[in-house]
């Protein structure tokens, strides 16, 4: 009489259906991700390495690059501490309306970007609900440097919230209360530690927001006024260049931030990486 053992499972099948899900991850991934970028860089051999280096060089290229960094860095300071702030009263705090508060926060997910655009430049426009009494006051901020800021601000801060929202909600009281115990002040207890366990979420929300920021269009046309040199971001730069059929500046433009946004998203995620392990070192 054979007696039958039960299957074991081998040591590559670490979850049950592992090679079909590999297999549906790394498809989803080459068809929707890696292909579409993949033919955005050999794009570039259709046109002369001369012609695409001409358009980098270009003072209002650069001057749209320059302005699109920096106002995507701003943007993403802003909605830092701003989402930190909402995320801590969110957490911390229990207040009638405190469900819908946090529903609103998701507002600029769903929201088309033309809309919110739309929103905010009859908002603070000259003649808007609030713009109307900043106007004589000489506080102008749509269509300039100002209304691209607070689109980006306006999309970027989500990203904060719901990245350091869960970490302060799991955040052991405790050890604040410790430290409160120990004679630290509430600055010194914030600095200490929260700030250390909500550090890699407050980078990754950072990261989210300022490469979200970088490719931001729909929000941006509405109020920034698309001045060259002065309001033009990338993306309304790539729009002007299709719309002038140059394909090559273009692409050199769209390849070019291309590179800049994963090597800004590279980075971020390499520096939360080394916090993480340093978290761990240090537990």
């Amino acid at each position: 009489m054979k007696i039958k053992l039960p299957l074991t499972r081998t040591a590559d099948s670490v979850l049950p259906g592992y090679r079909l899900c590999m297999s549906i991850t790394l498809g989803w991934l080459m068809g929707i991700v890696i292909l579409p970028l993949a033919v955005l860089l050999i794009s570039l051999s259709k046109y002369p390495a001369a012609d695409l280096l001409r358009t980098l060089a270009n003072p209002r290229v650069q001057s749209a690059f320059s302005l699109s960094i920096g106002a995507s860095l701003l943007a993403a300071c802003i909605a830092t501490l701003l989402g930190v702030l909402v995320a801590w009263v969110l957490t911390r705090y229990r207040f009638p309306g405190a469900a819908l508060l946090d529903a609103l926060v998701d507002m600029p997910f769903a929201l088309p970007t033309a809309i919110a655009g739309i929103a905010l430049s009859a908002i603070y426009a000259p003649d808007g609900w609030i713009g109307q009494y900043l106007a004589p006051l000489g506080v102008e901020l749509v269509f300039n440097r100002a209304g691209i800021v607070l689109a980006l601000v306006f999309i970027g801060m989500p990203f904060v919230v719901r990245s350091v929202e869960p970490v302060l909600a799991e955040l052991d009281k405790e050890l604040e209360e410790a430290a409160s115990a120990l004679g630290a002040t509430r600055l010194q207890v914030f600095r200490h530690v929260i700030l250390p366990h909500m550090g890699p979420a407050l980078l990754s929300g950072f990261a989210l927001a300022f490469a979200r920021g970088l490719g931001e269009y729909g929000s941006v046309i509405f109020l920034a006024g698309n001045v060259p040199g002065v309001s033009e971001v990338v993306p309304l730069a790539i729009i002007t260049a299709l719309e002038s059929y140059d394909m090559a500046g273009a692409t050199a433009m769209a390849v070019a931030m291309l590179l800049l946004s994963f090597a800004t998203l590279y980075g971020f995620n390499w520096l939360q990486h080394r916090l993480r392990r340093g978290m761990g070192a240090g537990a």
